[in-house]
């Protein structure tokens, strides 16, 4: 058993500080593709030491790999640091070696923050699933390029029965981004009971209501949702915050409880004067195990 072997077995075994140095210690050994892409993808997903994973996978890309494993490591690196082109490049070249749904969605996403928005609806859609976070973006970007008619099509076909749903406020949020505020209405209806509630979407949610007349409802909502941040602020007052807490970060909370009240009582006036609540999208990256030797996902070590 060689020392990548040991490092995986003990990784598995759940002994991570052994693991890690056994990782290390194969770095010593060989600064070669697999040892410097394996204490990269520990530095990424254990550490999240960004800084070390980042230069030993420039060093393994150096060698020109022939798997996509470092490429698409060193994706999520740039993507993490927000370097959107370096990220961009990079998994190209990993695409280039063997397309992989990981890399279709980073480079989607890498091109969105690039204001490439139909590359990026063209990435997102090609590691889709249905009713998935993907095809949330996809059709997010459908609705920026303006496409509505496509977007709406496709957001129709969403179902709450498929594996990967993405959530009924979701799919509220990209109603409302249509001006279909009926079928806006009924989604966010069906994630009220769901749902941590936020000033973001239950904004929305109001926007909506107010869209197709529904003001008593709106009502409902918003004394909801102000009867629930002033019994936080209350059950804020009374908690005993633990050590690691300090005293900016308890200000810090109070305040964003204070903020968010102050939203939810002033909601109603700012919509009748005009304001449209804007809808909160966060690209999503999505990543593997790219670990050469790992057993459990039947990936063999890596040769030249």
């Amino acid at each position: 058993m060689n020392t990548n072997q040991k490092a995986i077995s003990c990784l598995e075994q759940n002994k991570y500080d052994e693991a890690l140095s056994l990782f290390k210690q194969a770095v010593e050994e060989s600064r070669d593709v697999q040892s410097l892409s394996n204490l990269a993808w520990i530095f990424v997903h254990e550490e999240e030491d960004y800084e070390a994973a980042l230069a030993l996978l420039q060093e393994a890309i150096a060698l020109k790999p022939a798997s996509y494993f470092p490429y698409n490591l060193l994706g999520e690196v740039y993507i993490v640091m927000e370097k959107w082109q370096e990220a961009s490049d990079i998994l190209v070249r990993s695409l280039a070696i063997q397309p992989s749904e990981e890399a279709y969605n980073n480079l989607a996403v890498a091109r969105y923050h690039l204001g490439d928005i139909q590359t990026a609806a063209d990435y997102f859609q090609l590691c889709a699933q249905p009713s998935d976070y993907a095809m949330y973006s996809h059709m997010k970007c459908l609705i920026e390029l303006g496409r509505a008619e496509e977007a709406k099509r496709k957001l129709d076909a969403f179902s709450e029965e498929d594996e990967e749903f993405v959530g009924q406020v979701e799919v509220a949020e990209l109603y409302v981004e249509l001006d279909s505020f009926e079928q806006a209405v009924e989604w966010f209806e069906k994630g009220w009971k769901l749902y941590w509630k936020t000033p973001d979407w239950v904004s929305r949610f109001v926007y909506a209501l107010l869209k197709i007349n529904k003001v008593a409802r709106a009502h409902e909502v918003l004394s909801e949702v102000i009867q629930q941040k002033t019994a936080d602020i209350g059950d804020a007052d009374k908690e005993v915050f633990d050590d690691d807490w300090t005293e900016d970060e308890i200000a810090e909370y109070f305040q964003k409880l204070a903020d968010e009240q102050k939203t939810y009582e002033g909601l109603l006036q700012r919509i009748s004067a005009g304001y449209n609540p804007p809808m909160k999208y966060d690209t999503s990256l999505r990543s593997s195990c790219y670990l050469f030797g790992c057993e459990r996902h039947h990936h063999p070590e890596y040769h030249e």
